[in-house]
């Protein structure tokens, strides 16, 4: 499932044509995707400005000029794909940052969704396996809706610190890679960037969180803004499905330093150890035994 890197840069592709922007028609092809789509869904929707395109933890958020913000989850193969307008060509240096390959054209039997702007682009949104979904959540009450209320911080944001991680480990036997993908504690990470994390400060994910020090906890944080900002910068990790808005395949899956990479060296300065592997909560935990501890 995409993680925060790659809903960030969904959210980066989509910005330039949806943010500030009417739209002037909205096409629902199905009443449902991972959930039937909210009532009078293509009505509320159509004529509305998208004020702000947003973040919040994997989710996509549309705020709009009206009562409601529009919420969107990718699941597991959802993709946007913008269809702009012929015009000028783009001028010199806008070109979209980071190495990629290109993924195959999506089929047209899954564009379930589509949106066109006033000003001519096309956002459609494909999802094959329809784990994706979209509602609307009234604005003024949008914290205390059920998917938000709990949620801790985001992991990019000054109120992610050493801390506040202090505070969420105290007493806690589970081992920290358990805690950091429990969205109460820190919104947005999976398991991907929280292994790689964790290998770079050097902290076993077996470990009980509560015995942990702040010392550690101060190095394990510049780590996770570090990761993520790196995948970011990359266009996210190509795992299966994801795709970037223009069809571009994130390329941070070639910087794993864990992660898929069981039996190989670890990539850690002056250590010898060797990636394993071990399932933890059916999820595939990869960590360095030499090194993290």
């Amino acid at each position: 499932m995409p993680e925060l890197p790659e809903v960030e840069t969904v959210r980066g592709g989509l910005r330039p044509v949806l943010e500030g922007r009417r739209l002037a028609r909205v096409e629902a092809r199905r009443p449902d995707l991972r959930f039937p789509l909210p009532p009078n869904f293509v009505q509320i929707l159509t004529g509305a400005t998208v004020v702000a395109l947003e973040r919040r933890a994997k989710y996509l958020l549309a705020r709009l000029d009206r009562e409601d913000t529009l919420v969107m989850h990718l699941g597991m193969s959802g993709r946007f794909e913008i269809a702009r307008p012929e015009g000028p060509e783009r001028p010199e240096g806008s070109e979209r940052p980071g190495r990629f390959h290109y993924a195959a054209d999506p089929d047209p039997k899954h564009a379930h969704v589509v949106f066109e702007t006033e000003a001519g682009d096309r956002v459609t949104y494909y999802d094959p396996r329809r784990f994706g979904y979209m509602a609307l959540v009234n604005t003024a009450a949008f914290d205390l809706h059920p998917w938000f209320a709990g949620l801790g911080p985001e992991p990019l944001s000054d109120a992610f610190d050493a801390a506040h991680l202090k505070a969420a480990f105290a007493g806690r036997r589970q081992g920290p890679k358990t805690l950091l993908l429990d969205q109460r504690v820190v919104a947005g990470l999976g398991n991907i960037y929280v292994c790689e994390a964790l290998n770079r400060a050097r902290i076993s994910p077996f470990k009980p969180a509560g015995s942990i020090g702040v010392a550690r906890l101060e190095r394990l944080v510049p780590e996770i803004k570090a990761v993520l900002a790196e995948a970011i910068e990359a266009g996210g990790s190509s795992l299966r499905d994801f795709a970037r808005t223009d069809g571009a395949l994130g390329y941070f899956q070639h910087s794993f330093r864990t992660y898929d990479r069981e039996g190989q060296p670890c990539r850690n300065d002056g250590c010898r150890g060797v990636i394993g592997r071990e399932v933890q909560a059916g999820r595939s935990t990869f960590y360095c035994p030499a090194c993290q501890r």
